[in-house]
C-alpha cells in the first residue's frame, strides 16, 4: 500500500485539497515541494530513516537546491519571508517525511532571524549557505527548568572578556544540533529590566567551538532529526558572534515564534493529512463481512469527523497565513491555527490507529509514525493549554491566567 502524502486527501477521501486555496505561486512551491518528496522520499526510505534514528541529508540537499530552504530569501533585504511559502513546504513534507518538516521550521527561523537581524558578514557566512541547504543551523532557547517561562527564568549567560564573549549555561530539547553547522543560542547578557524579556541578547555559535556538548536524547518521535542537551562550558565566540543589538534579542524572537506557530500549525495539518489519506484507502481496501470495512457506519463518522478537523484547522492556518503575510496582526490567528492543527493531528492519528486496527500497530504501516510524532504538537512550540491561556487574555479580553 503506497501511504505516500502525493495523493492528496481530495483524491482519497472528497476533501476540497490544500492546494485549492493557494495563490498560484504558493501552489508552485506546494506542487515543487511534492514533487522533491515524491522523488526523493518514497515510504521505505522515510521508514529506513526512522527505525535506524538518521537525517536525510539527500532530501536535505534537495530542498535547499530547489530553493526551498531559503524561501524569500533576500540578502540585501532585512523583509520577512512570505509566511505562506513556507505554510505549504512545511505541511507537504510532514505528511511524508514528518522529521524534515521539523528540521525546516527550524531553518526557517535561522532564515528569518539572519535575514532581519543579521550583519553583512553573517549573512555572507551563515545565511548564504543555510539559504542554499548547504549548511543547517539549531536554534537554542529551552533549558533545563525554564520552559515556557524561559525569559524569567533563563540560566544561560553571556560575558564580554577581552573583547570576546564567553557563554556557560545548558539548553535543552533543542534539535537538530548534531546534523547542524550553528546553533543560535539565546543567552542572558544583563539585568531583566525593565522587563523580564530585556537583557537578552542572541549568538550564532558553531557547532565545532571548544566548550560545546551535544548529547542526543532518546525520544518517542521525530526519530529522523536528533532531539539534544547542549552543555555550554565557556564556550567563547568573538564579538562578531552576536546577532541583533545586546540586550534586545528576546524581543527580536517575537515575530520569529510567531511564523514558528504558523509552520507549526502546518506541520501538524500535514500529519493529520498523512493519516487520513491512509486510513481512507485502508478503510476502502480491507474487506471484512465481505464487504469493505468502510462501508461501516461507526467507521465513516469517524472518517467524517477527521475530515472536519482538518478543513477546520486549514481555514484558520490559511486566515493567519493570509494576514502574517500582508503585514497584519496574526498572532491571534496563528495560535488558533496551532491549536486547532495540533488537536486534528492528535484525534485524526488516534481514530486512524483504530482503524487499522492491528495494522496500525505495526511499523510496516506508516500510521503508527503519524501516531508519534503528532504528540510532538501538543507542547511545542507551546503547549495547548498555554496556548488557551494566551487566547483568553489576547482574544476574549480575560484576565491575565499566568
Amino acid at each position: 500500500m503506497d501511504t505516500r502524502h502525493t495523493s492528496q486527501p481530495k483524491a482519497a477521501g472528497g476533501l476540497p485539497g490544500n492546494e485549492s486555496l493557494d495563490t498560484p505561486e504558493q501552489a508552485e512551491v506546494r506542487q515543487l515541494a511534492r514533487q522533491i518528496v515524491s522523488r526523493q522520499s518514497p515510504d521505505e526510505k522515510i521508514r529506513s530513516h526512522d527505525e535506524a534514528h538518521t537525517f536525510d541529508h539527500e532530501l536535505y540537499r534537495g530542498l535547499g537546491e530547489a530553493g526551498l530552504v531559503g524561501l524569500g530569501v533576500d540578502a540585501a533585504s532585512s523583509a520577512h519571508p512570505d509566511a505562506r511559502y513556507q505554510v505549504a513546504v512545511v505541511e507537504e513534507l510532514a505528511a511524508g517525511p514528518t522529521s524534515m518538516a521539523v528540521c525546516l521550521i527550524v531553518q526557517y527561523m535561522g532564515v528569518q532571524l539572519l535575514t532581519t537581524l543579521g550583519t553583512r558578514e553573517q549573512k555572507e557566512d551563515v545565511l548564504a549557505p543555510l539559504a542554499g541547504g548547504a549548511q543547517r543551523i539549531a536554534f537554542a532557547l529551552t533549558e533545563p527548568d525554564a520552559g515556557t517561562d524561559v525569559a524569567a527564568a533563563m540560566r544561560t549567560r553571556a560575558e564580554r572578556s577581552d573583547g570576546r564573549w564567553v557563554l556557560s549555561g545548558t539548553k535543552t530539547w533543542i534539535s537538530g544540533p548534531k546534523v547542524a553547522d550553528h546553533v543560535i543560542v539565546v543567552a542572558r547578557t544583563g539585568p531583566a529590566e525593565p522587563s523580564r524579556v530585556d537583557g537578552i541578547s542572541l549568538f550564532v555559535v558553531p557547532t565545532t567551538a571548544p566548550g560545546l556538548r551535544i548529547r542526543e536524547l532518546d525520544t518517542v518521535g521525530i526519530n529522523s532529526l536528533d532531539t539534544c542537551e547542549l552543555v555550554l562550558d565557556e564556550v567563547q565566540v568573538p564579538e562578531t558572534a552576536l546577532l541583533g543589538a545586546v540586550g534586545a534579542g528576546f524581543r527580536s524572537l517575537l515575530a520569529t515564534l510567531n511564523q514558528e506557530r504558523l509552520n507549526a500549525a502546518a506541520a501538524a495539518l500535514g500529519i493529520a493529512e498523512g493519516a487520513f489519506v491512509l486510513a481512507v484507502r485502508y478503510a476502502g481496501e480491507r474487506h471484512a463481512f465481505d464487504r469493505p470495512v468502510g462501508a461501516f457506519q461507526a467507521l465513516q463518522h469517524r472518517l467524517v469527523q477527521s475530515a472536519l478537523r482538518i478543513e477546520s484547522a486549514r481555514g484558520l492556518l490559511n486566515r493567519a497565513a493570509d494576514a502574517a503575510a500582508s503585514g497584519e496582526r496574526a498572532d491571534v490567528l496563528s495560535a488558533m491555527a496551532k491549536l486547532a492543527a495540533s488537536e486534528a493531528a492528535t484525534e485524526v492519528t488516534d481514530q486512524g490507529m483504530r482503524i487499522l486496527g492491528g495494522a496500525g500497530y505495526s511499523r510496516e504501516f506508516a500510521m503508527q509514525r503519524y501516531f508519534r510524532d503528532a504528540r510532538l504538537y501538543t507542547f511545542a512550540p507551546l503547549t495547548d493549554e498555554m496556548l488557551k491561556n494566551y487566547l483568553g487574555e489576547q482574544m476574549l479580553g480575560l484576565p491575565r491566567s499566568f
